[in-house]
């Protein structure tokens, strides 16, 4: 079992929550007390259980990278890449673009994948009374906040009654940790390559399609051989993508997951009087791992 703490807040953030990054007792104010997952279960109110349809797990020659997949944001992308993962494509492919504070970009298949590119999905249109996000205090307009765990950023839910539709624009910004679509520079053109985030690249943002985040193994990510940035990160003698398989898949080896809910008495407590204007700010939201 893999007991995953809140990393330390983005000032000093070198990562989101992992079990390979749990902070040492008492060093972060975030931190919770060892839970186990017998006992996650049971706080229903506090816990949920991931779906392992949406669970993705990597193994790379820096080791394993399990990813959580929100089909809320973007259901087309996260669609596309289950399939890929299903297809044992991504066998073999390399970490063929990564720059050190930035990005870890693979996914890249001799002979493509066989699937149509994908349209963007960089925003999505919700209800706020139908999809409700937990909100930062602090935020006055409340336009930081998380859904079902991950960061999101949206506009402020007054607008929705300007709109005939009701809805206002949302979407998940590119926080440390995050999993995003690479694309050229047509808009429409994502397919099988991926990046998983190092660092906060708010650039990025509703311009590329971010679709999950990394729940466990994210010093491995950012171990992955990196590029020179004068050669835009490409990289020599890469590292490899070993395999993927989706969690449902996977049988009795298959890792379940416990995120905490952003919305219970717990996590709330625990960000209590913070104030930021970006949500990447915070630490990640924490999940165990059995």
């Amino acid at each position: 079992m893999r007991i995953i703490t809140l990393a330390f807040a983005a000032a000093l953030m070198a990562s989101p929550a992992c079990a390979q990054d749990e902070p040492a007792e008492g060093s972060d104010p975030f931190a919770l007390p060892a839970i186990s997952y017998a006992e996650a279960l049971a706080d229903s109110e506090n816990w949920r259980e991931a779906d392992p349809e949406n669970i993705f797990v990597f193994e790379t020659t820096k080791g394993q990278v399990i990813i959580e997949a929100l089909p809320n944001v973007a259901p087309n992308h996260v669609d596309q890449f289950r399939k890929i993962i299903r297809s044992g494509k991504y066998k073999g492919t390399s970490f063929h673009r990564v720059l050190k504070d930035f990005m870890a970009q693979g996914g890249d298949i001799t002979g493509g994948s066989g699937l149509p590119n994908l349209n963007g999905e960089f925003t999505f249109q919700r209800k706020p009374a139908e999809m409700v996000f937990n909100m930062v205090g602090g935020n006055a307009a409340g336009t930081e906040g998380y859904f079902m765990g991950f960061p999101v950023q949206t506009q402020s839910a007054f607008l929705a009654e300007m709109n005939t539709s009701g809805t206002v624009e949302s979407w998940m910004p590119h926080c440390a940790g995050v999993v995003s679509t690479a694309r050229t520079d047509d808009p429409d053109s994502a397919n099988s390559q991926f990046f998983w985030m190092r660092g906060r690249a708010e650039h990025l943002d509703k311009t590329y399609t971010a679709w999950g985040r990394v729940i466990s193994g994210y010093t491995n990510v950012k171990s992955i051989k990196s590029g020179s940035s004068s050669n835009n990160g490409t990289v020599t003698q890469p590292d490899i993508m070993i395999g993927a398989q989706v969690a449902a898949d996977m049988g009795a080896a298959a890792p379940k997951v416990l995120v905490m809910q952003t919305g219970g008495p717990t996590f709330t407590n625990m960000i209590a009087g913070a104030d930021v204007d970006d949500i990447c700010d915070l630490p990640s939201v924490p999940v165990v791992v059995e």
